[in-house]
C-alpha cells in the first residue's frame, strides 16, 4: 500500500484507493487498515466470488473520472499509472491497457507462456475482431463513463471478466482501446493449470455467445435503459464491510 500511494502521490491530483478483498485469507486486509489515510477505502467478504465481482464492486465505490484497476500484490509496477494517465490524455483513448507483449514492457515470460499468449490472442481477435495484444494483465486505466455504461451489462464474475468488459466496451461503442508498456516483477515458475485455462475458455466462448447468438448484452442494454434510475441493481459485498 505505502508503494502505491507513494506513486499515487506523485500525480499531485486527487485520487482515492479502493482495496476489494475477494474472500482473500491473506493479510491483504490488516494490512490495507492498518494505512491510516482518508484517500483509502477498504471492503472485504468471507467468501470468494470473482475477479469480475471483485473489480465490480470496486468501481461501484470509486467516484473519480478516471478508474484504474491494479492487482494487489504489487508485481505490476504502480509507477506504470502515471504512464497509463499520459497516455490517456494525449491519445484521448477510451481505456489504457497494460500489455505484456508491448515491445517496452520488462517482464520474465518464458517462451512457452508467450507462444500460450499469443494464441489465446489470435483467437481473441477472430472471436471478437479486437485488436489488442493481450486482454488479461491486471493494470488498467478507465474513463468512468465507459465503464459506468459497461459494467452493468457483465455477466462475468470469474475468469474471463477483462476480456469481457473490452468487448462489451467496444459494442457500446468505446473503440479507442490503447496499449501500454508495464514492468512485471513475477518469474512465471508455476506450471500452467489445466482447471484455469479450460474456465478461461469456456468464459470466452460464452462471451461470444453472448455477443452474437443471444444478442445478451444489447438486451440488457435495453431493459437497464428502460429502468428508472431509483430501481437500478446496486452491488453490495456480501457480508463484507
Amino acid at each position: 500500500m505505502t508503494r502505491l500511494v507513494g506513486e499515487l502521490d506523485k500525480l499531485n491530483v486527487a485520487y482515492e484507493v479502493i482495496v476489494v478483498s475477494d474472500g482473500n485469507t491473506d493479510s491483504t486486509v490488516s494490512e490495507a487498515r492498518r494505512f491510516k489515510s482518508p484517500a483509502v477505502k477498504v471492503f472485504d467478504y468471507p467468501m470468494n466470488i470473482g475477479k469480475g465481482f471483485a473489480l465490480s464492486l470496486g468501481v461501484s465505490q470509486s467516484s473519480g473520472a478516471l478508474v484504474t484497476f491494479i492487482d494487489a500484490d504489487m508485481e505490476l509496477d504502480p509507477a506504470n499509472i502515471k504512464v497509463f494517465i499520459d497516455l490517456m490524455r494525449d491519445s484521448e483513448c477510451d481505456a489504457v491497457i497494460g500489455s505484456k507483449r508491448h515491445p517496452g514492457s520488462r517482464v520474465a515470460y518464458p517462451a512457452f507462456r508467450r507462444f500460450q499468449s499469443a494464441v489465446y490472442q489470435l483467437f481473441v481477435r477472430l472471436l471478437f475482431n479486437l485488436d489488442v495484444r493481450d486482454t488479461q494483465t491486471g493494470l488498467k486505466l478507465f474513463r468512468r463513463q465507459v465503464l459506468q455504461k459497461a459494467v452493468p451489462l457483465l455477466a462475468i464474475k470469474r475468469f474471463a471478466f477483462d476480456l469481457e468488459l473490452l468487448v462489451v466496451a467496444r459494442f457500446l461503442g468505446h473503440t479507442k482501446i490503447c496499449e501500454a508498456p508495464i514492468t512485471l516483477d513475477y518469474q512465471f515458475e508455476s506450471t500452467v493449470n489445466l482447471a484455469a485455462a479450460w474456465n478461461v475458455l469456456w468464459d470466452t466462448a460464452a462471451i461470444f455467445y453472448r455477443l452474437r447468438i443471444l444478442r445478451y448484452y444489447e438486451r440488457r442494454r435495453q431493459q437497464l435503459l428502460n429502468t428508472p434510475a431509483d430501481e437500478s441493481p446496486t452491488l453490495e459485498p456480501p457480508g463484507g464491510s
